[in-house]
């Protein structure tokens, strides 16, 4: 089985491209959020078990999710292969992960990184702005309003909430980008990191991280 995990920081782009890469291989992507999402509404005693820590909002156990995962990656359309997006987002998941599938007589194909760096990561993370009349949505980069600061829709003033500003983004990325360097690390050392530029336009991120899956040897990462 073809086992590859999406790294991203927020704002990177991963979930984009796990789809985009899954859609092109033929490959299952599991979504942590997707798949604890499907595990409580099925009933299942690991869905229940799963849904006492969401409804509180607490995080889901590392070995509660890798059961989750177990049981998604012995589905038969799993067997051509998976992309992981969402997890493992710390070094002690990863290696939990590797656990779980050498258990299986598995491993993970290749750790597939999008590289941005953080200045941009912040540049897109805190470009979303909201209309003060309705909340319709904007983005400095991706959609934004015809005039500056202002609804195209109903005219009135845009705003942005205190999660959006850049101090705020910038303060969840000192919390969020040290973990994900260490998850980079141990799939370094394992010789299964493969890096692209996710500065990129999003039909290029693509294409690169399927050169990378389609060629005979991963090359490292800087991290």
């Amino acid at each position: 089985m073809n086992v590859y995990v999406m790294i991203g920081a927020p704002g990177a782009g991963k979930g984009t491209q796990a789809q985009i890469l899954s859609k092109r291989l033929g490959f299952v992507h599991v979504a942590s959020g997707d798949l604890f999402r499907e595990a409580a509404a099925s009933g299942t005693p690991l869905g229940r078990e799963a849904s006492r820590y969401m409804e509180r909002g607490a995080l889901v156990p590392d070995d509660l999710v890798i059961a989750m995962i177990e049981e998604r990656l012995s589905r038969p359309d799993a067997d051509a292969g998976v992309v992981l997006d969402g997890f493992p987002r710390t070094r002690a998941q990863a290696e939990a992960l590797d656990a779980a599938l050498a258990a299986r007589g598995s491993k993970v194909t290749s750790a597939l990184y999008v590289g941005v760096n953080e200045r941009e990561l912040v540049r897109r993370l805190a470009g979303r702005w909201l209309c003060r009349a309705a909340g319709h949505p904007y983005h400095e980069i991706s959609a934004p309003p015809r005039l500056p600061g202002v609804c195209d829709i109903d005219g009135s003033e845009l705003y942005q909430r205190d999660d959006d500003k850049p101090e705020t983004v910038r303060a969840r990325l000192e919390q969020q980008l040290p973990p994900m360097f260490d998850v980079i690390d141990h799939y370094r050392s394992r010789g299964v990191l493969a890096a692209v530029d996710g500065e990129l336009p999003i039909d290029d991120v693509a294409d690169a991280l399927l050169r990378v899956v389609t060629a005979p040897a991963h090359n490292g990462a800087p991290g």
